[in-house]
């Protein structure tokens, strides 16, 4: 990766951070994504799955509804999302099935992370689209972010 370009992966991962503050504040997990196209946002997410009594709602579905419906399409091929922690199953999944270009991932999730951690759905090679990933932008801060939520709940208890 260029100078540049690994200066602004790390740009919008701080936005996506920004979007897991915002979960953190509504006592979701803390995990935000955003959609990127043309070297501009044009789509943000984070979890409201507990809010909303909503399994769906995680950063990277609400972010790529959004940004489907700012494009006015399902496909997002020229778009790039940058996530705080490796998408679940399910996540993997949208965004192979949205044509997501590349994939940004903060921190990896050893218990259902499906780009390697336990999983891999993205080295599926019967799947008709690639997306490629690139690991550990911001991993400290956005591991830790986690850390302290599941922390502060377990103290609740």
């Amino acid at each position: 990766m260029k100078k540049n370009a690994i200066k602004d992966s790390k740009w919008f991962m701080e936005q996506a951070y920004k979007e897991a503050l915002k979960a953190y504040r509504k006592n979701e997990v803390p995990i935000g994504a955003v959609i990127v196209k043309n070297g501009e946002i044009i789509a943000r997410g984070h979890n409201e799955k507990e809010l909303k009594q909503d399994a769906t709602l995680h950063a990277e579905i609400t972010a790529i509804r959004k940004a489907c419906k700012k494009l006015n399409s399902w496909r997002l091929n020229d778009c790039d999302m940058y996530v705080t922690l490796e998408p679940c199953p399910m996540c993997a999944g949208a965004l192979i099935q949205a044509r997501i270009r590349t994939l940004y991932i903060g921190a990896l999730d050893p218990r259902a992370g499906a780009a390697g951690s336990v999983i891999d759905v993205f080295n599926v090679k019967e799947f008709n689209h690639k997306v490629e990933i690139i690991y550990g932008i911001m991993e400290e801060e956005c591991s830790e972010i986690l850390k302290r939520f599941f922390r502060e709940l377990r103290a609740k208890e």
